[in-house]
């Protein structure tokens, strides 16, 4: 029997009006009778609560293509605490100029030695330089304990990061989870080669230090990785805003990796806003050459911080070290190494202003927070230094001399450094007495070695530093910036470290600083 229009379309609007409506809103008195509809209004139901914890990261879908002809491999995923990442595997040698883009959820591998184009000698050519772009925030990691990035002479890395997101190169364990504050070593570094003038020449050893002749083969490499020239000027390129963390390994005795690599890297190259994290060897070493480098920070390397020689002629400028208090952390500066080649030139001339170093090891193989010799010269404005056992060691008595046919100024010179030493402030050896140290830091103006420190948060200059009547770097070289300071922080107003550097045991910088022992977002 068929229904009348009316009871159908009674039947189709209870329908609708049961399906928009919430279970309290209908009145069901029994299986028979009038159905009520109650026209009220409700609030939707609640949103549930959003997960606890990190959101993980998920990998990118593939690998973006590169300029490059090798390309990008894709190597898979990798898994650690803060998620799933997007492996894409640098190729073995850039022949062409590329860019790394930042691409949520993706890292880019070293897997082994890989090369920025093919070396290209000694002297200037004219043919194009590959060089290698790396975006702000790109994440970089070495695969194995060996693995390294080297730029070749003639080519150039353009590693641009920005105080808020910057370009990180690490460790697969980093990336695991697996590395800790006391991690180190464990993968190669960065190396830049130049063509620069150094000294020492092993490629050709009675070449003419200073020309395209000299060159050096790379410490730790095991293939050639030659570096010098006569370039003063050459351009490697530009590392801005850049964190090397776990660092460093030995390929045999006295002959290593660490953190930055400088092989005879000449004036044009840039280096600012620059992190060593645990290098097992030291924060970065300079091989000749003449960079000028800007904010620095080395934090636990397991040598020395800075480490200078065979020529190097350039500035530092607003740099910040701070030694682990585990491991076997050596001296806060070692200059030059005493050898049969200390009468070459062009002379080790080390220039450093505004610097703070926390030197923490009381049994440094140096026997001093600082460590000067091999017949270089130096000059050290605005700084102050803090260890528990004596702060400055002078080596050899051609330390202390003028030597005009070899280059040779005369000895250290040092403005408005003060140092907070163990008992006995002063070293000396090979010929050289405490009280001829002492004599040599006391022939500059405000200097203490008697300080009393008062930095806060580690390295912040308190009222003690404040007190200090600075220097003007500009008289040592017209390449630095006038300072009314000592130290590389001002006070608590001066934030340059603030956001692009991590934070670890050995010292936190910001809260705005994401920890050593993990990744920045991505």
């Amino acid at each position: 029997m068929s229904s009348s229009p009316r009871i159908i379309a009674l039947a189709t609007a209870t329908l609708v009006a049961l399906t928009g409506c919430g279970a309290e809103d209908v009145s069901t008195p029994g299986n028979t009778g009038n159905v009520t509809i109650n026209n009220t209004t409700n609030p939707p139901p609640a949103a549930p609560p959003p997960p606890s914890g990190p959101v993980l990261v998920t990998p990118a879908t593939g690998c973006p293509t590169i300029s490059d002809p090798a390309g990008l491999r894709d190597a898979g995923t990798i898994t650690g605490p803060t998620g799933e990442y997007r492996v894409c595997e640098l190729p073995a040698r850039f022949t062409a100029s590329a860019t790394l883009e930042k691409f949520a959820g993706l890292l880019y591998s070293i897997n082994g030695r890989v090369d920025v184009g093919q070396d290209r000698g000694a002297a200037p050519t004219a043919d194009a330089a590959v060089v290698l772009t790396v975006r702000p925030g790109v994440v970089l990691y070495g695969v194995t304990g060996t693995s390294w990035l080297v730029v070749n002479r003639g080519n150039r890395i353009s590693a641009v990061g920005t105080a808020t997101s910057p370009i990180v190169f690490t460790s697969r364990d980093n990336i695991l989870g697996l590395a800790n504050d006391s991690s180190q070593g464990q993968w190669g570094g960065v190396v830049l080669l130049g063509r620069a003038p150094i000294t020492d020449c092993t490629v050709a050893p009675a070449a003419t230090p200073g020309t395209v002749a000299c060159e050096r083969q790379t410490e730790g490499a095991v293939d050639p990785a030659y570096f010098g020239g006569a370039t003063a000027n050459d351009n490697s390129g530009t590392l801005d805003y850049v964190q090397i963390r776990y660092s460093g390994y030995v390929l045999s005795g006295n002959n290593e990796l660490q953190s930055l690599t400088l092989g005879g890297v000449g004036s044009g190259t840039t280096i600012a806003h620059f992190q060593s994290h645990n290098s097992s060897d030291d924060g970065f070493e300079i091989f000749g050459g003449r960079p000028a480098m800007r904010h620095i920070v080395v934090t636990g390397a397991d040598d020395d911080a800075v480490d200078a020689d065979t020529g190097y002629q350039g500035t530092l400028q607003y740099v910040l070290a701070v030694q682990k208090t585990a491991g076997n952390p050596d001296s806060m500066i070692e200059l030059d190494s005493a050898n049969a080649l200390e009468d070459n030139t062009p002379r080790t001339n080390f220039k450093l202003a505004n610097f703070t170093f926390i030197h923490r090891n009381p049994a440094t193989a140096n026997n001093a927070a600082m460590l000067f010799r091999g017949k270089s010269d130096a000059s050290l404005v605005n700084g102050v230094v803090t260890s528990p056992m004596a702060c400055l060691r002078l080596n050899g008595t051609n330390i202390l001399t003028a030597d005009a046919p070899n280059q040779k100024l005369g000895p250290p010179v040092f403005q408005s450094v003060v140092m907070q030493c163990g008992a006995g402030p002063f070293v000396g050896s090979g010929g050289v007495t405490a009280q001829q140290v002492q004599d040599v830091f006391a022939a500059g103006s405000n200097n203490n070695a008697a300080f009393t420190a008062s930095l806060t948060g580690t390295f912040i200059n308190g009222a003690a530093e404040t007190a200090v009547v600075a220097s003007n770097p500009t008289t040592i070289d017209a390449a630095f910036t006038a300072t009314t300071y000592v130290g590389a922080v001002q006070n608590a107003a001066d934030t340059w470290y603030a956001g692009w550097t991590c934070n670890s045991a050995t010292v936190t910088f910001d809260a705005t600083s994401t920890a050593c022992t993990s990744l920045p977002p991505l």
